[in-house]
């Protein structure tokens, strides 16, 4: 009876722990839900002003508009410095896995720029090539945090040191359901494929907004992505702690009645040692 009493104070604490956590979870979740929405409108209009100047100006050539011949290609993967939070890295990072198995034969063709400590040591633990890392990434993420792994894997694009870009993290559905994507982000060739009507004048020249555009632009979808990969996280904490919570209750319910029998089999137990006695000496 002892050792289940022990058991039901230590499954409570426990329960107490994971409940917490849920709360949080679920507090954080509805921050990063509103960051994640309010950055859309940034990226649209910037996204809407490259597409006018790409379709007014047929004669703009720049690398981040232009595919090439793929030599080495980088992946930028997202995942979270902390776990409890169930399937989120494993799903993400089995999938990266698995693509780089399947499309590179050797480590020289590919490279790693990795955000979260989960992908970092993932990867290190594997002998993967990790082109840069960032960790200790906050809960509420600023694009100061990212700025410099984002220009870094845009400027490597750029200067032909790789020949494409992948954006691999989780995208949020809801509070339940995060789906792994692994997107293209460089080139940019979708962009220019985006029918405008609107008109703009440029100074100096519609190529020198470009110049500084471009790079902004896939600089802030990797952010998006980050908070797109935020949500996610905190979603998946809370689903997973809630989980955690309901099994608790579980446990201490089956503990509870362990222990309630116990002590009934152990009243039975002296009652029947009183009863013997006593007929023993009548």
């Amino acid at each position: 009876m002892r050792e289940i009493k022990r058991q039901i104070k230590s499954t409570q604490n426990t329960k107490q722990i994971t409940k917490a956590f849920e709360m949080i979870a679920a507090s954080n979740l509805r921050k990063a839900q509103e960051k994640a929405e309010a950055s859309r409108p940034y990226a649209d209009k910037m996204k809407e002003v490259i597409a006018s100047i790409a379709a007014g100006s047929k004669n703009i050539k720049h690398p981040m508009l232009q595919s090439r011949e793929i030599k080495r290609t980088a992946y930028l993967v997202i995942t979270s410095d902390r776990g409890l939070a169930g399937g989120y890295n494993s799903n993400l990072l089995r999938k990266v896995l698995g693509t780089i198995n399947a499309k590179h034969k050797s480590t020289a063709e590919y490279g790693i720029f990795v955000i979260g400590r989960k992908g970092r040591d993932f990867f290190r633990k594997r002998n993967l090539p990790i082109v840069e890392e960032v960790t200790n990434i906050g809960d509420a993420p600023s694009f100061a945090d990212i700025k410099s792994i984002a220009a870094s894997a845009v400027k490597n694009f750029e200067n032909g040191t790789y020949d494409e870009l992948y954006l691999v993290y989780n995208q949020f559905n809801n509070a339940i359901s995060q789906t792994p994507v692994e997107k293209r982000l460089l080139p940019l060739e979708e962009v220019t494929a985006t029918a405008q009507t609107t008109s703009y004048e440029y100074e100096p020249s519609a190529e020198g907004v470009l110049e500084v555009l471009l790079p902004k632009y896939a600089e802030t979808l990797i952010y998006s992505a980050l908070l797109e990969g935020k949500a996610s996280e905190f979603g998946a904490r809370m689903t997973a702690m809630g989980s955690a919570t309901k099994n608790a209750t579980k446990m201490i319910n089956a503990y509870t009645l362990a222990y309630n029998r116990a002590r009934q089999a152990s009243i039975t137990q002296e009652i029947s040692e009183i009863v013997a006695g006593a007929n023993a000496q009548g």
